[in-house]
Formats: C-alpha cells, sequence, structure tokens
C-alpha cells in the first residue's frame, strides 16, 4: 500500500518563488496556447463566413439570372400567346361571318316551310333607346307586319348563348313596347356545331333551332313557339 507523501512544510522562500516562476511561465503558455486557439478558430469562423457569404452571393446572381431569364420567357411566351390568340380570333371570326351568311341565305326559303312569310332580312340590327344607347344587337332580323324573327348565329351554340338570347328577346320586347310596335317577337338560334343542352333548352323554351348540316340550313321547330 503506498503510504501518502505529507506536503513540505519548510520550503524555503527560493523554492516557493521557483514555484510561483514555474506557474507564471505555465500561465503564459496556457494564455498563449488559449489566444492562438481563439485566432485560429476566428480566422476559420471568419473564412467560413466569407466562402458562405461568396456562395450566398452566387446563389442570389444565379437566383436574379434564373428570375431575368424566366421574365424574359414569359414575355416571349406572352407575345406567342397574345399573336396566337388575335390569329384565333381572327379566324373565328370569319368563320363566324361565313356562318351568319350561310345561315342569312337560306333563312327566308326555310322559313316559308314553317309558315312564316318574312318580307325583309337585315344583318347586323341594332336596337337604340331614344337616346341612342344600343340596347341589343341582332345577327339577323327577319320582319313582315306581324312578326319579327330574332335570329343569334353561332359557330358553337352553347346553353349560355341561348340563355342570352332570351335576354336578349325580353329587351325586344320592352323596346317593342316603348316604340308601340304591333309586330311579336320570335327567337332563333343557329350554330355551325350546336351543344345538345343548348338544343334542348331552346326548343323547351319555344325557340327555333338552326342547323347546318351541310350548305343549307335545316330549322328545328319547338313543340310550343314562345312569341315575346
Amino acid at each position: 500500500m503506498a503510504l501518502i507523501q505529507e506536503p513540505r512544510m519548510d520550503l524555503t522562500f527560493k523554492e516557493v518563488w521557483a514555484a510561483l516562476m514555474e506557474l507564471r511561465e505555465s500561465q503564459k503558455e496556457t494564455d498563449r496556447l488559449v489566444r492562438e486557439s481563439r485566432e485560429e478558430t476566428d480566422r476559420i469562423l471568419r473564412e467560413s463566413r466569407e466562402e458562405t457569404d461568396r456562395k450566398m452571393k452566387e446563389t442570389a446572381d444565379q437566383i436574379k439570372e434564373t428570375d431575368r431569364i424566366l421574365r424574359e420567357s414569359q414575355k416571349e411566351t406572352d407575345r406567342k400567346m397574345k399573336e396566337t390568340a388575335q390569329k384565333i380570333g381572327s379566324l373565328g371570326s370569319r368563320i363566324g361571318e361565313l356562318i351568319e351568311h350561310l345561315t342569312a341565305s337560306n333563312l327566308l326559303e326555310e322559313f316559308k316551310k314553317q309558315n312564316y312569310v318574312f318580307a325583309y332580312s337585315s344583318r347586323n340590327f341594332q336596337v337604340k333607346d331614344t337616346n341612342n344607347r344600343i340596347l341589343a344587337e341582332i345577327d339577323i332580323l327577319l320582319e313582315n307586319n306581324e312578326y319579327a324573327m330574332a335570329v343569334e348565329v353561332k359557330s358553337l351554340l352553347t346553353l349560355s348563348d341561348v340563355s342570352d338570347h332570351i335576354k336578349r328577346l325580353e329587351t325586344l320586347r320592352r323596346y317593342r313596347d316603348i316604340a308601340q310596335y304591333g309586330r311579336k317577337y320570335l327567337g332563333s338560334v343557329a350554330g355551325a356545331l350546336i351543344e345538345d343542352t343548348a338544343r334542348d333548352f331552346a326548343l323547351k323554351n319555344g325557340i327555333y333551332v338552326i342547323e347546318h348540316p351541310g350548305e343549307t340550313v335545316r330549322i328545328l321547330a319547338p313543340e310550343r313557339v314562345r312569341a315575346w
């Protein structure tokens, strides 16, 4: 069993001073090591921050460049879409004019088969009030002394087109009352293509449906014709 050596109580001043000097040098070395360690840590952190900042700047520059490319690409896409829409709109307008022309050229004869003899046919007829404000626009208006047939022509006839035409006929009715015209207003809708729901809705509401099976038109009459 090892014996614990008791500390010496008879140290001389010289020995104590030497121990203190040794402790001071040891403390200096410790401080130097701590300082160097701190400086190295600061250097590593500084370089790490600089590298992080550099990478963040590169990333920001890349994001900015990507945004610029996307923005320019979007502008080009918008321009092309606008050009395409204009071309489609122009083509759609021409198709609509052609269908309207084909419809108008056969209507008087075809409505004779429905026992309507119209003396007048107007295209793009505008209904205006006493202040010259346009109340409604009719693609084709057929007239005689007793009836006026308002025809709406679409390249594709939808349910909403029929609903809009019913509102148009109601406007015509109000105009007729203001102008004290004695004619009854009838409604027709025409389309190169006609949705089934639009056809059924029109016939159910007493409106004639004009189809284009070929170069001529075919008129479908509702069971009960509605007059406005």
